[in-house]
């Protein structure tokens, strides 16, 4: 009967590694989504029209579209040789480090063209760390999967995208609310990007148990 139970638990730290983890860093990749429609535009880019401005920001949002196959192929490389667990702890630390280090970032008018080239430079961080996240941690599960459960284990690294996606738009409700406009335009929005390194924190704490 310990045998059994003792393989139960260890199935379950490993679905919940896989959903924190994937959970956490879909919580970065959509707070910059947020704020690239919100603030980044007149934030990080000369001063022009506001539709040249969105557009712009929009386009450091895109970049993670191509960085996550260049992701993908780099972790699922590294993964089948040194272990899932190891390629999945670096691509939470890449996507905790981008996104944090996003809320340091001085604006276009204190930096120049500086501002918006970090910003992209840390995007294709945060793509790149989701590449590796996104197959790295299905795999993790149905690799460890019982027999028969294969579909249903997979299915948990899923989840962590819509919660990621509840946990940042609903932070983002609230500051809205507590905070005035230009309040929001000043500091609140690095908020979110700040907190983020608590949320990496407990899922590098899951993932490392």
């Amino acid at each position: 009967m310990a045998e059994p139970a003792l393989q139960s638990a260890s199935h379950k730290r490993i679905l919940g590694a896989a959903m924190a983890g994937t959970a956490v860093e879909f919580y970065d990749f959509y707070i910059f989504a947020t704020a690239a429609s919100l603030v980044f535009g007149p934030l990080f880019f000369p001063t022009s029209s506001p539709e040249a401005q969105l557009l712009q920001s929009w386009l450091t949002f895109a970049l993670a579209f191509i960085a996550r196959p260049v992701g993908a192929l780099v972790f699922g490389h590294y993964g089948d040789r040194i272990g899932r667990k190891a390629t999945l702890v670096w691509s939470l630390m890449i996507m905790g480090v981008s996104t944090f280090c996003i809320a340091l970032l001085p604006s276009y008018a204190v930096a120049g063209w500086w501002a918006p080239l970090l910003l992209c430079i840390l995007r294709f961080g945060q793509g790149f760390g989701l590449g590796g996240e996104w197959g790295g941690a299905a795999l993790l599960a149905v690799e460890n999967a019982p027999e028969g459960k294969k579909a249903r284990y997979g299915m948990f690294p899923q989840l962590g995208a819509p919660v990621g996606f509840i946990l940042s738009n609903g932070l983002f409700l609230i500051l809205g609310l507590i905070l005035s406009d230009a309040e929001f335009r000043e500091w609140g929005w690095r908020i979110p990007f700040l907190l983020s390194a608590l949320l990496v924190g407990i899922g590098l704490w899951v993932r490392l148990k």
